[in-house]
């Protein structure tokens, strides 16, 4: 069966997305877009359109057309909703890049996304400038703030040069691309177009509203399609005020929330986490506070019960996506006075889902049983860059997306996320694909065989560990040898931490992993 919406359709959004978000820019005028949490500095909505209007024309002037790729390469600051709806109005298409990745892996990206410019930020120049010289084709490497022998954003945004205007056509143009692990396998550019993005922004202010006065606080990365869309697009399209941290300090965190008085939340769970459990949350006013929403990894719903009891809050609301999905299609609406304990919401408007059997996925099952979401809707992807195979195995011809999840519905139509189909790690709700791991692995001179799954530590965290299997004669190598091997060539997030040697590793006769017998062994040791 097919379960629908109970909100009302909404008409898709045929806008470039700069044109979706700024499009009443003019109108807020002189009330604060943007306001760095840690310098204090503030930006106007009427600042940061001319901004972004000034610095799309410096772009096209340095040589960005349409159809080129841009890599933004940078944690988050008040310049990078500058540099985006730059690059998209000069006709671009933004890869997002995470800021620790190492410069092989930006090199990776960059060649896999064709980039042909790259954003970034001083203290990450040596990678970017690293990666450029692995891959060859980068025109320029521009900078948010000042470095020598680069151009600055700063400068450019006061460019004299005319606007460029570029025809985009919002169903087809890609306006970001976005690196997923989706199902399984290694990183892959997830094409949402223009209006994917824009029309899922839509598709949630009925269940997250925001308006002027909002205060909401940028903590979460803007690379990561979860805080593109929920602190960045959504509040500015909104006329809401955006308070942009550059990474999760938990004392900034909090200082930032009693100074600037911010009323919506948007987290991962090891924040509810914190939270819940800090002893220094409870040296600071977060009265200002009205909700708080989790999302990009599952959330326990004791800990979000605990969480929302010591704030005096509402029940967190949780919400479900992924990036192939621009990202939302379930939500715990703000209005819900009593949701159901662990749900990750209700369908969003416009958005069709089907839960198919695990054992026959041909076969749909119905209110309380398990099975594989299936999600269909105007926030679908265009596709993985230049992946037609891999895009078909992902969407079907009906165009179904199989997320890989396993869920359950109620009677009233909540949704259940209760484990995962797919081998994908979710770590403080950054994507770890184990194939990436297991390939790396597998270059060490002293490892005959490796496979990489998911286990939670003491805080709930599901973290990346190894199975190794030593080559013969390579009993020396150790636990901290094989970390330590990989650290020094990933982003950290994706550092393997946990792991155990074994005689094996179990496979189908097919060759591929049995991880399932990996998962078993993992819960008959605890």
């Amino acid at each position: 069966m097919v379960f629908h919406s109970e909100y009302a359709d909404v008409p898709a959004v045929d806008l470039p997305i700069h044109d979706a978000v700024l499009g009443r820019a003019a109108e807020f005028g002189d009330a604060v877009a943007l306001i760095d949490g840690a310098a204090g500095t503030s930006v106007s909505y009427a600042q940061l359109d001319v901004a972004h209007r000034r610095l799309a024309a410096a772009f096209a002037v340095a040589g960005v057309v349409k159809g080129d790729v841009l890599a933004l390469h940078s944690p988050n600051t008040v310049a990078y909703p500058v540099v985006f709806y730059a690059a998209t109005r000069a006709g671009a298409s933004v890869t997002t890049v995470h800021p620790l990745c190492t410069a092989e892996e930006l090199a990776t990206q960059l060649r896999d996304s064709r980039a042909r410019w790259i954003v970034t930020v001083s203290p990450l120049l040596d990678v970017a400038r690293r990666a450029a010289e692995l891959v060859g084709g980068i025109e320029e490497v521009f900078v948010c703030d000042r470095a020598e022998g680069h151009q600055s954003v700063l400068d450019m945004a006061g460019s004299a040069a005319p606007e460029p205007d570029v025809a985009l056509d919002p169903g087809e143009d890609v306006a970001v691309l976005p690196y997923s692990s989706g199902t399984t396998g290694v990183p892959k550019g997830v094409m949402l177009t223009h209006r994917s993005i824009a029309t899922n922004l839509a598709q949630l202010e009925p269940v997250i509203p925001m308006a002027p006065g909002h205060r909401i606080l940028a903590v979460l990365p803007f690379f990561h399609i979860y805080g593109l869309t929920a602190l960045m697009n959504a509040p500015l399209r909104h006329g809401a005020t955006v308070v942009v941290l550059p990474r999760f300090d938990l004392e900034q965190f909090l200082e930032a929330i009693e100074k600037h008085r911010i009323n919506g939340l948007f987290v991962a769970p090891p924040i509810v986490l914190a939270l819940a459990k800090h002893p220094a949350v409870a040296r600071y006013d977060l009265s200002s506070l009205d909700y708080i929403v989790s999302a990009a990894a599952p959330l326990d719903a004791r800990l979000a019960a605990a969480c929302s009891e010591r704030l005096g809050l509402p029940p967190l609301r949780q919400a479900y996506g992924m990036t192939e999905l621009s990202p939302g299609t379930h939500v715990v609406p703000l209005s819900a006075a009593e949701p159901p304990p662990g749900t990750v919401g209700k369908l969003i408007a416009g958005t069709e889902m089907r839960i198919v059997s695990l054992d026959d996925p041909a076969q749909d099952v119905g209110p309380g049983a398990e099975g594989e979401i299936l999600i269909r809707g105007p926030q679908v992807m265009k596709g993985y860059l230049g992946r037609p195979e891999e895009t078909a195995a992902m969407i079907d011809a009906d165009g179904w997306a199989h997320t890989g999840d396993v869920g359950r519905v109620d009677g009233d139509g909540w949704l259940f996320v209760v484990d995962r189909v797919k081998e994908l790690i979710k770590y403080k709700g950054f994507q770890v694909a184990p194939a990436d791991l297991e390939a790396l692995l597998l270059t060490h001179e002293s490892v005959a065989d490796a496979a990489v799954i998911g286990v939670y530590d003491e805080d709930g965290n599901e973290v990346p560990k190894a199975y190794i299997v030593r080559r013969p004669g390579a009993e020396a190598l150790t636990e901290g040898d094989v970390m330590a091997f990989v650290a020094e060539r990933v982003a950290p997030y994706k550092k393997v931490r946990r792991v155990e040697f074994i005689g094996g590793v179990p496979r189908a006769t097919t060759g591929k992993i049995l991880r399932r017998e990996l998962r078993d062994r993992e819960r008959e040791s605890t």
